[in-house]
């Protein structure tokens, strides 16, 4: 029997797979990824959706309303973006796209957060606003979206070019300096 040849693996990957199933691989990833985002987005938007008939919601502030509907909009979007995926494979199924929907999938799911982020912390203003002040709801709703984005977008950077320093093979990086 012949030897089937197995493709090179990429750089930093030994999974020596092919590009399809490199493809395919990705966009499972990353469905397993929305699958946690959209579970979240749809909780807080739930939230807000019921938050006008609540006793009390009308004696907020105009600026707690008005960060409410911008939050709610957010919501909205960050729902949209992470459901994106769906509809757009739906349109591209069995046409030999996959890396179309694997890259589009990631930046609406980049986006999605980003407006997930934003969403998150509006919510928090508007409570905080209500229960400490606002000028307790600007700080800790300003902190909030600065931990989000610091570790939804930063943080993978910062580990990226880490382990782009000490190499893919050295230990210390993978297990944060730990060794083991």
């Amino acid at each position: 029997m012949p030897a089937t040849a197995r493709p090179a693996p990429r750089d930093g990957d030994d999974r020596h797979e092919t590009e399809s199933a490199r493809l395919d691989r990705n966009y499972e990833e990353l469905l397993q990824e929305l699958r946690v985002a959209q579970t979240g987005v749809q909780i807080l938007f739930a939230f807000l959706l019921t938050l006008p008939f609540q006793y009390g919601f009308t004696k907020t502030s105009g600026l707690d309303r008005t960060v409410f509907i911008l939050t709610l909009l957010c919501a909205t979007v960050a729902t949209a973006l992470l459901i994106a995926p769906v509809g757009f494979h739906r349109r591209v199924f069995r046409q030999g796209r996959k890396g179309d929907l694997v890259h589009a999938a990631s930046s609406f799911a980049l986006a999605g957060l980003a407006a997930l982020a934003l969403a998150m912390s509006g919510a928090l203003f508007v409570v905080t606003d209500v229960v400490l002040g606002l000028g307790w709801a600007a700080g800790l709703a300003a902190a909030a979206f600065a931990v989000l984005i610091f570790f939804w977008y930063f943080a993978p950077v910062f580990w990226g070019r880490r382990r782009a320093r000490t190499g893919p093979g050295d230990q210390s990086s993978a297990d944060g300096g730990r060794g083991g």
